[in-house]
């Protein structure tokens, strides 16, 4: 007998431990040589006293095992509390969000019977780096990290994926039209490495309209890469075209662990009714073997798990009465898995093993990040306030008599917008203004001339002293830097 290996399992909550203890038992009675860890993580740990979810024994386990299963969690209600999933990712350095999705038409209805995507999202950068602050009484911040390390990893991922999984496209998709530095780095690295695949097609969308032809006709893609948030939010958009959310599992892969996991929610409103789907889970677990090489278990799960569908066996989010025979429920449905183990399904593509699966996870990447050597040149600060004034005139001619002999009040935006000088009494205005200080020596920017000279950084920290005395509350600063002989920096709007 093979010997088992070790993999950690958490439950959850909600419908968790329902549907994990139905998959647990699918995969005992596929002959899955794994040895469960389980651990409490999630509501009751919050509840605890833990912020993140999780307790010092859970990572222990974690450590000694390197694989998760992961039953949906809660996150209570209220401040205070940060995402297991989250923590978990940026913890165990886990990059990369792997959500395949194929269409089971004619077993699950669909309108898009040739629907086959895999999502490969960043997984622990972007906004989900959970940074966030009021800044006034008025106006709140969610900062947004976007690294070159970060989107070199994900993106050349993305692409070694493609290749090793005989795919033949790979999109990118960002908002770098508005976002030109984060967004834009991104779709910058994606057109760097994509030099280096030049069997595979590629090409670059902007996220909204990429969003609505991916709702429309996802047949039309193979592979995406794309930011945690996008990735995110189409992720469940192509799951839900393919006939139900609770069908699709996902992997998050680093390059010391992994955590295999259902893309949805613990839906606390349907626990406890013996009525939830548990094939995301199910999935999730397929990958789980995949990535333990165990193939041939993989494989009966898979194939077991198709011909279920195929004869109707169908829980309630997904029965049709033109598609479906029975309506079962969650043991139900395991049931009719345990009982076609050994079966392969007769209209669906079956899996077999030895081969990659549909839903495999693909090799790590293996070119290590060098870390650029790069010029960078203080040129000026753009100095946040808190000001409940009305009239960004007053509030200009104020910052532009203490700006001092070395620095000079080049622009005042409002949420984004220029309002001093030259701004328009249309434009409204809350209690945050952003206030760019620049070098008087600083010129207009031509074709090829930056136009900024260098300031010193005592001299930002006098500004903010001098600004301090005079009574402007300081809420924070974003020193300008030119790299390379770069602008680094967004441009207000009529700068």
């Amino acid at each position: 007998m093979a010997s088992k290996t070790p993999i950690t399992v958490a439950v959850g909550d909600g419908i968790g431990p329902e549907i994990m203890t139905q998959t647990l038992r699918i995969l005992e009675a596929a002959g899955a040589a794994i040895e469960p860890e389980f651990i409490e993580v999630g509501e009751q740990m919050y509840l605890a006293g833990h912020a993140s979810g999780i307790g010092p024994e859970a990572w222990d386990s974690l450590r000694r095992t390197g694989v998760l299963l992961k039953a949906p969690i809660t996150t209570p209600l209220g401040g205070g509390y940060k995402s297991l999933n989250v923590t978990l990712r940026k913890t165990l350095g886990l990059y990369a969000n792997v959500r395949p999705t194929r269409s089971l038409y004619p077993a699950v209805f669909t309108r898009h019977p040739d629907l086959d995507i895999v999502i490969v999202r960043e997984n622990e950068e972007d906004l989900y780096a959970g940074i966030e602050h009021q800044q006034t009484p008025e106006v709140v911040q969610c900062l947004k990290l976007v690294s070159r390390p970060g989107c070199e990893k994900i993106v050349r991922y993305a692409f070694e994926y493609a290749r090793r999984h005989g795919r033949k496209h790979v999109t990118c998709m960002t908002k770098d039209n508005i976002m030109k530095l984060t967004d834009g780095l991104f779709h910058r690295v994606f057109m760097e490495i994509g030099q280096q695949y030049p069997d595979l097609g590629q090409d670059h969308q902007i996220i909204d309209i990429g969003t609505a032809r991916l709702a429309d006709t996802p047949e039309r893609y193979d592979v995406i890469v794309t930011l945690n948030l996008y990735g995110d939010i189409i992720s469940d958009v192509v799951a839900q075209l393919a006939g139900s959310v609770g069908l699709a599992g996902s992997s998050n892969i680093g390059d010391h662990g992994a955590l295999f996991e259902a893309i949805h929610g613990s839906a606390p409103d349907i626990a406890g009714q013996g009525v939830a789907n548990p094939s995301g889970l199910l999935q999730a677990a397929v990958l789980m073997l995949v990535h333990l090489g165990q193939h041939e278990v993989a494989a009966r799960v898979h194939n077991a798990w198709l011909c279920a569908l195929e004869d109707g066996q169908h829980t309630a989010d997904i029965y049709r009465a033109e598609t479906s025979t029975t309506k079962v429920s969650t043991e139900g449905f395991a049931d009719a898995v345990i009982e076609r183990l050994g079966r392969e399904p007769q209209q669906l593509a079956s899996f077999r093993a030895g081969e990659v699966a549909p839903a495999a996870t693909a090799a790590k990447p293996a070119t290590p990040y060098r870390r650029p050597v790069v010029e960078q040149q203080l040129v000026g600060s753009d100095v946040f306030v808190c000001w409940n004034g009305l009239n960004p005139n007053e509030l200009g001619e104020q910052l532009a008599r203490l700006a001092g002999p070395d620095l000079k009040l080049k622009i005042i935006t409002n949420r984004g917008v220029k309002v001093y000088p030259d701004g328009h009494a249309e434009t409204f205005c809350t209690d945050h203004w952003r206030c760019r200080f620049v070098a008087t020596t600083a010129t207009e920017a031509t074709a090829t001339q930056v136009g900024y000279t260098p300031v010193q950084f005592g001299q930002v920290l006098d500004l903010q002293r001098r600004l301090t005395e005079a009574g402007i509350m300081v809420i924070k600063t974003e020193n300008l830097y030119l790299m390379d002989g770069q602008r680094a920096f967004s441009l207000g709007q009529g700068e």
